[in-house]
């Protein structure tokens, strides 16, 4: 027999430590499954997710054509409209990280290691579920799929909440998660599930019994509020300022084009970059090519008082202090002349949120020293921060990514959904006989 509903009760702030309650429940069922049944269930949640493009891609024209008039009525930014939108390429996207994430191996039971205490007294380290993840995220329904699959694959229930501008695409897909897993006798569709109101959301962060860890996916602002009121730990990045450094070695014509990409290719997102930092001494002959680019792809340009100067006739907006701790999430880009590498880094590390961070060079000691001293989850050589994505670094998806240094930090594949325990196999062993020195340890690290 299977379980048969998709449809899950409106939360409510009553109902919320309820739903806590159900979702502790399905992770102790989903912590038990073997590695087989939860990749069954993650490839029939991909074809559902295809099967149902239309009811899909309608929930979401409902909620854009909405967004579009508070757009207008400048109380959304386009940045969040952006990533509001879902088309038929998007669908195929999050049944394709479903599927990367069925592919991947165990996260589950890994032997992290091994010692023995004394003969016959054997200590092992093994991964295995968080319990209960909460996730509050903005505008992005496309997370939905992402989360669950990682959620479920790692043994994890998910509780999510979105914002309200995405209300039906949410619940569209939810809806179809939801269905699909009823079709399982052995997982609970409890394992995934949606609140709904900006009071459910304080309220999942009282639910310190039952949620294991909250993660919050937006705005500063949203982070922030997270931090400030919950009573369980946190994982998140407030802020993506991330930073392109060109160096004196760099090539120009591939600076020019990480550039490009890391500003142009998608800026509504986290790791898109907001500050381009140049050394003095290729700047004249960098800037102008990079800037003629960045200017016929409509990015608006925020130059210090030496790139006003190179560039006088340049069409630019003079850079205010406020402007290197700003994340734009648009065609925005700031621009600071620097006069070495020491000043680049402690420049990215005032200002910079600890995300992504890029030097292109081709002096292999500078690229060294930035990639040591530049204190960030991810730092490159030569690439676009665009590259900081779990599906882009072969995490099959992502739950979000962390500047913290506690847990996990960068892009969150499966791993970060993990924590581990310790197994003590012993044969009538007692501290006492160690205590009064009858027994020694052996501590021997075994492989």
């Amino acid at each position: 027999m299977s379980h048969s509903s998709s449809a899950q009760p409106q939360s409510s702030p009553a109902s919320v430590a309820s739903l806590a309650g159900r979702a502790r429940a399905a992770s102790r069922a989903l912590a038990k499954l073997s590695l087989g049944s939860r990749n069954e269930a993650l490839l029939a949640a991909a074809q559902a997710i295809e099967q149902a493009a239309g009811p899909i891609l309608e929930a979401n024209r409902r909620d854009c054509l909405a967004a579009e008039a508070s757009v207008a009525a400048g109380k959304m930014s386009s940045a969040m409209l952006a990533r509001l939108r879902v088309d038929e390429r998007g669908i195929a996207q999050m049944a394709r990280q479903v599927r990367e994430v069925a592919s991947l191996p165990d996260p589950l039971g890994r032997r992290l290691s091994a010692t023995e205490l004394d003969e016959g007294l054997v200590l092992y380290k093994e991964s295995c579920p968080l319990g209960v993840v909460g996730v509050i995220f903005e505008s992005r329904p496309d997370v939905i799929p992402q989360l669950a699959s990682l959620a479920i694959k790692s043994g994890n229930a998910v509780l999510l909440k979105g914002g309200s501008e995405a209300a039906e695409t949410n619940e569209a897909i939810v809806s179809v998660w939801r269905r699909s897993l009823g079709r399982f006798p052995s997982i609970p569709p409890d394992s995934v599930l949606l609140l709904h109101t900006r009071e459910d959301t304080l309220n999942l962060l009282s639910q310190d019994r039952n949620v294991d860890l909250i993660i919050p996916r937006g705005s500063y602002e949203l982070v922030q509020y997270v931090m400030q009121h919950s009573r369980i730990p946190v994982l998140g990045h407030g802020e993506g300022i991330c930073h392109v450094y060109v160096d004196r070695a760099a090539d120009l014509k591939k600076a020019v084009a990480i550039t490009y990409d890391a500003k142009v290719q998608y800026p509504a997102v986290c790791n898109a970059a907001e500050t381009l930092l140049v050394h003095q001494a290729i700047a004249a002959e960098f800037l102008p090519q990079a800037v003629a680019r960045l200017k016929q792809a409509g990015v608006e340009i925020r130059g210090c008082p030496a790139t006003m100067a190179l560039l006088p006739n340049g069409g630019l907006v003079p850079a205010t202090e406020k402007d290197w701790s700003t994340e734009y999430s648009d065609l925005v880009l700031s621009v600071r002349i620097v006069p070495s590498l020491d000043e680049a880094v402690e420049h990215i590390n005032r200002y910079g949120s600890h995300h992504t961070d890029a030097i292109v060079t081709e002096d292999a000691e500078a690229a060294r020293r930035f990639m040591n001293e530049v204190d960030s989850a991810g730092v490159y050589q030569n690439a676009s921060t665009r590259f900081a994505d779990g599906f882009r670094y072969g995490f099959g998806a992502e739950v979000g990514i962390s500047t913290s240094k506690l847990h996990a930090r960068g892009p969150m594949g499966l791993e970060g959904l993990t924590t581990y325990k310790y197994k003590l196999y012993g044969d009538g062993h007692t501290v006492a006989e160690y205590a009064k020195g009858l027994k020694r340890f052996t501590h021997r690290r075994l492989d």
